[in-house]
């Protein structure tokens, strides 16, 4: 069975994220490059990771006006990401069109309420309700636009399933029990995660900032 697990390589040095990458290949449901590694090493290096076989999870987050975003992902060829995201506030045109510009066999989510905000941060930008409210909102404006997903934090994705049956569910901000929250203010532990219904629960600094990373992620699947 393939791991639900892909691993966050937020770093922009090409030859570090290699190492990572290397040492959990065998156990890792993927990898996750977000913009401080692509802002780095562009397509070349998003290119030279692929090469080690794991699945691609190409996080970059557009959101722009829907003609820049196509254009930009059809800019990313022959770049196949496995998953990549767009931000779901962007609107539905945005969505619709990035959808289409996509590689056939991409799995496009639609980024909802990043995990580093709670309620508070969302009202002082004008958003009111909470973020449970907001990422069903932006679910539904998802799925409408014919995304196949969003990224949600473990705490909404219950709600959203309840919905989208054969959504696809990108958990981050996953902690294992007793590890260190980070700048992450939404967290879940794994397990709580995959029950509440995650498709892969996206998963950092827990395992790349272990001494024995491979370890790290053996033990985290271990309570799945």
């Amino acid at each position: 069975m393939t791991s639900p697990i892909f691993v966050a390589i937020d770093t922009p040095d090409l030859d570090r994220a290699r190492t990572i990458a290397s040492s959990v290949r065998r156990h890792a449901g993927g990898l996750k490059l977000g913009l401080e590694f692509f802002c780095h090493n562009g397509r070349a290096g998003i290119l030279e990771m692929a090469e080690l076989g794991l699945p691609i999870f190409l996080d970059l987050k557009f959101h722009d006006i829907p003609n820049t975003v196509a254009k930009s992902i059809q800019a990313l060829s022959p770049v196949t990401p496995a998953v990549l995201t767009v931000h779901a506030a962007g609107g539905r045109a945005m969505m619709e069109d990035a959808k289409a510009a996509a590689p056939a066999g991409t799995k496009v989510v639609g980024v909802t309420v990043l995990t580093s905000l709670d309620g508070s941060d969302l009202d002082s930008i004008g958003i009111k309700g909470g973020s449970h409210g907001q990422v069903e909102r932006l679910a539904q404006l998802a799925r409408e636009a014919g995304l196949d997903g969003i990224v949600c934090s473990g705490s909404e994705v219950a709600a959203a399933r309840a919905f989208w049956k054969d959504g696809y569910f990108v958990v981050p901000g996953i902690r294992p029990a007793n590890s260190a929250v980070g700048d992450q203010k939404r967290v879940m532990t794994p397990r709580e995660a995959i029950d509440a219904g995650a498709s892969i629960l996206v998963i950092g600094r827990p395992i790349t900032g272990a001494a024995d990373p491979d370890a790290a992620l053996r033990d985290i699947a271990g309570t799945l």
